[in-house]
């Protein structure tokens, strides 16, 4: 199963060089998780309504050349495993005119929480559905 999302490079995105802060590709990639949430039906606000919110526990990424403002990217996500309150992303930035042009691309571990205590706790069964349906 793969998720797409279209990001535009905003002179916001950039630093003091001209080209994207390192850390706003973790932004994108946490923009693409969250619109695949809401593909699903799943609204992070009705998750926190009841209760439920995802944690990042790890993020490892590796960043190959420079986005620059105005740039069209795409951020392309897969599930790579789902297993208790975990799930494993993996995620790249590339050209969205050229896909083979890769910018960015990591690891991002999530873990499901009550979001009240921060504590561990198993998953939607609708979100575990969508997640494993076509692993």
């Amino acid at each position: 199963m793969e998720f797409s999302f279209p990001v535009r490079v905003y002179y916001e995105d950039t630093d003091v060089a001209g080209v994207v802060y390192y850390a706003n590709y973790l932004k994108f990639m946490e923009r693409a998780r969250t619109e695949w949430l809401r593909e699903w039906g799943l609204d992070q606000s009705v998750l926190i309504e009841q209760d439920v919110a995802f944690a990042v526990r790890k993020a490892e990424v590796d960043y190959y050349r420079p986005a620059r403002f105005n740039d069209a990217l795409n951020v392309v996500s897969t599930i790579k495993e789902v297993r208790g309150v975990r799930v494993l992303f993996h995620q790249k930035i590339v050209s969205m005119t050229d896909p083979e042009h890769v910018y960015a691309e990591g690891n991002i571990l999530v873990v499901c929480v009550t979001l009240s205590t921060m504590k561990p706790r198993s998953m939607p069964t609708e979100l575990l559905e969508e997640m494993t349906r076509d692993a």
